[in-house]
């Protein structure tokens, strides 16, 4: 999957879709940015950077300051595809992302979704 075109969108565009999914299912954008902060390192003020630069997706995963080392047990299916099963690394943490996202929406409690991390 190199050079999806996920890969080139600016994560500020992607990020209101998941604020939107986790608030129309009751949750909170702090709920959101918990897990995000928890996958990612990102930190408030880094994730608030992020989108203010509208750095692209492949940016936002490469520059993640510490990518959590719990993220390999995300597993299960997102858009048809097994999360543990992708080979390219950056399709696979968006895929992480959009699974925890999911779990987030679906009102599973946030220390499930961190994985003990």
């Amino acid at each position: 999957m190199a050079g999806h075109r996920i890969f080139t969108t600016p994560f500020a565009s992607i990020y209101p879709h998941y604020v939107a999914k986790v608030e129309r299912k009751g949750r909170t954008k702090g709920e959101l940015d918990d897990v995000i902060h928890w996958l990612t390192g990102y930190d408030e003020a880094g994730l608030q950077r992020v989108l203010d630069d509208e750095t692209d997706v492949e940016t936002f995963f490469a520059q993640a300051p510490a990518y959590s080392p719990h993220a390999e047990l995300i597993t299960g299916v997102i858009c048809g595809h097994r999360v543990e099963e992708i080979e390219d690394p950056v399709m696979r943490k968006v895929r992480q992302l959009d699974k925890v996202v999911d779990e987030v929406a679906r009102g599973k409690r946030l220390e499930s979704v961190k994985r003990g991390g």
